[in-house]
């Protein structure tokens, strides 16, 4: 073991390195002295880069690339430090108060683990007990309604999975997921009437409903919709990449081909995967 491993202490290291790069962002926000285009930002304008970071996180965890998702997470933690440098600038907020607060959040939502709760509780007990202490966390906030808080922001799948287990919180959610099938079913038809009769605006509002009712469903099956959807979509590409490769071996362009003939490229790229 050498000198370095033998005095070595993680936390500390960590410290350190957040230390700095907290001093590092104060030094790129100097009005005199930091970086034009870092002094030119504000809350609003840093928030594409903020949810962009965040989806680049996902993407890396999807594809398993650990190095880069150390990568990216370092990326995202710039991005809160950015934040609290810049709450830190307008008075605010800072980065030890938002950490302080989220630890105190922390210990407060676990009780079974930081104060004399049982600790065996099993998962879904938990997950009730942090749903009633957000519920107390919103009401103090003036924010009574059994919906309120959840941000509007968010994609469109997330949110609605969101706002569907929060009302189930009060009772109001199918009993058992045929229920639900059984719902999907009549949106459905729904939409077909709206289709039939040309209608664009009721066809929008009848696929939303039949969406909206395709995420009750993961809901009730435990599926994560937003990621489902993303793995979903990421097998489409890698079997459509896979069937553009076969054509263009055998010298032939999708432009060129007919249906029949693109559903049989497809099959093979299907049993090739």
């Amino acid at each position: 073991m050498n000198e370095h491993e033998a005095t070595s202490n993680p936390d500390r290291d960590a410290a350190d390195a957040l230390i700095r790069l907290i001093e590092i962002m104060r030094r790129l926000r100097d009005p005199e002295h930091g970086c034009p285009w870092d002094i030119e930002q504000d809350f609003h304008s840093i928030v594409p880069y903020t949810v962009e970071e965040a989806y680049e996180v996902a993407d890396a965890i999807e594809r398993q690339d650990w190095d880069d998702l150390e990568a990216e997470l370092g990326d995202l933690l710039l991005q809160a430090v950015y934040h609290a440098q810049m709450g830190s600038e307008a008075g605010l907020f800072d980065f030890g108060s938002l950490a302080a607060k989220v630890c105190g959040k922390m210990v407060d939502r676990h009780p079974h683990v930081f104060g004399d709760s049982r600790p065996d509780r099993s998962s879904r007990e938990q997950e009730v007990n942090w749903e009633a202490s957000k519920a107390e966390e919103r009401a103090r906030r003036s924010q009574p309604g059994t919906l309120d808080g959840i941000a509007r922001a968010l994609p469109a799948l997330t949110r609605a999975a969101k706002i569907q287990r929060r009302a189930a919180t009060v009772g109001f959610d199918w009993p058992e997921r045929e229920g639900v099938v059984r719902k999907i079913r009549e949106e459905l038809d729904e939409l077909e009437d709206a289709i039939a009769l040309s209608d664009a605006n009721r066809v929008s509002e009848e696929y939303g409903d039949l969406l909206f009712s395709c995420v009750n469903l993961a809901r009730h099956l435990d599926v994560e919709p937003e990621s489902a959807l993303r793995a979903a979509t990421s097998k489409f590409v890698r079997r459509f990449e896979e069937m553009e490769r076969t054509m263009k071996s055998e010298g032939l362009e999708p432009s060129e081909l007919g249906l029949l003939e693109l559903e049989e490229f497809w099959s093979r790229a299907k049993q090739a995967d």
